[in-house]
């Protein structure tokens, strides 16, 4: 066992120990070795090999308290996950997708990051991953900067209406009103980036438009930003007719998460099908979050977690039973 201490200067210190220790709780749970915090001096005790790992993790995060950002134990995950993939966590936490007022928009893990970069640099951007890894969120952070900075004319928000199985005339009230509970999601985060009399001048003109994905058949979406949500919800021919209203100067943002299907038994997704039959076409990317990207409160992490084992261990079962019993070679299995 090896011990080493480092002084850091007193700003950094104060930020690192954090309320009641929450911060230095967290580092110690990401790194192999104990983690003490004295004043300035924070010792570090075991292997060298993990030492020296955590001595990385801990100048990452010197290096962001200094430039000014302020460290909570989702930090740690950023700086732990940055190092893992040879990336430095500035580089994810320092790219501001969208900035209003005192709000700004920025990854919190290295598959946001690669995420937004897709979206930058793809027509067509898959994100497909549990709830509260930011899928949505930043697409839409993504389109509001785009709209803003004029790269395209209007927005377009989609999602399949699977509850009402898209029979929207037999709901009541006008067209805003019938589709309001399945859209809600898209609007409070379009709210959340906009001031709410910006966002519905923005609807009043078209320039934003929020509709089901019923209502996108036989258009051609051109110089807009279209975002399909809850794509796992789709079916395959519905996948298809929305990728197809695809227009020049146009860009799509598809996410869903194919553990919350809420299809008839039997029917298949459009999101696992489309995953199968694009992946690997030049100008389209697919992103992958796991629960390690979920950065709502810890909690859904850990709940995301224990669904995607249970989901494990029931597949398991399932191919088990469906394995064929050898026969045996006893006296019951010979001719008689």
């Amino acid at each position: 066992m090896t011990k080493t201490a480092i002084e850091l200067d007193n700003d950094v210190a104060a930020e690192l120990a954090g309320t009641q220790d929450a911060v230095l709780k967290t580092l110690e749970n990401h790194l192999d070795c104990s983690v003490h915090l004295r004043g300035n001096v924070l010792t570090l005790e075991g292997d060298d090999i993990d030492i020296e790992a955590a001595r990385g993790v801990v100048d990452e995060l010197a290096e962001l308290i200094e430039h000014g950002h302020n460290v909570a134990p989702g930090t740690i995950e950023v700086v732990a996950s940055a190092l893992d993939h040879h990336k430095t966590a500035a580089d994810v936490l320092e790219d501001v997708v969208w900035r209003h007022r005192d709000k700004k928009v920025t990854p919190k893990t290295v598959n946001q990051k690669e995420y937004v970069d897709a979206i930058r640099n793809k027509t067509v951007t898959f994100g497909v991953g549990p709830a509260g890894t930011g899928k949505t969120y930043l697409a839409i952070a993504m389109a509001a900067q785009a709209l803003s900075s004029r790269r395209v004319s209007r927005i377009i928000l989609t999602r399949p209406a699977v509850e009402a199985g898209e029979r929207l005339g037999f709901l009541p009230g006008d067209l805003m009103a019938k589709v309001d509970p399945y859209l809600r999601p898209l609007f409070d985060a379009l709210y959340d980036m906009l001031e709410p009399e910006k966002v519905n001048q923005y609807l009043e003109s078209g320039a934003i438009e929020v509709a089901p994905l019923a209502f996108m058949r036989g258009r051609t979406l051109n110089d807009s930003f279209v975002i399909l949500d809850e794509a796992q919800n789709t079916s395959p021919e519905q996948m298809k007719m929305f990728l197809t209203r695809l227009g020049f100067g146009s860009q799509v943002v598809v996410t869903g998460d194919v553990t919350q299907i809420d299809l008839p038994k039997g029917e298949r997704s459009g999101l696992i099908e489309v995953g199968q039959i694009l992946d690997g076409i030049d100008d389209i990317a697919f992103i992958r979050f796991g629960d390690e990207d979920v950065v709502r409160h810890k909690l859904v992490q850990a709940i995301v977690g224990a669904y995607a084992e249970h989901s494990e261990l029931l597949e398991q079962q399932r191919q088990s039973r469906k394995k064929p019993r050898r026969r045996g070679t006893g006296d019951d299995d010979q001719d008689l």
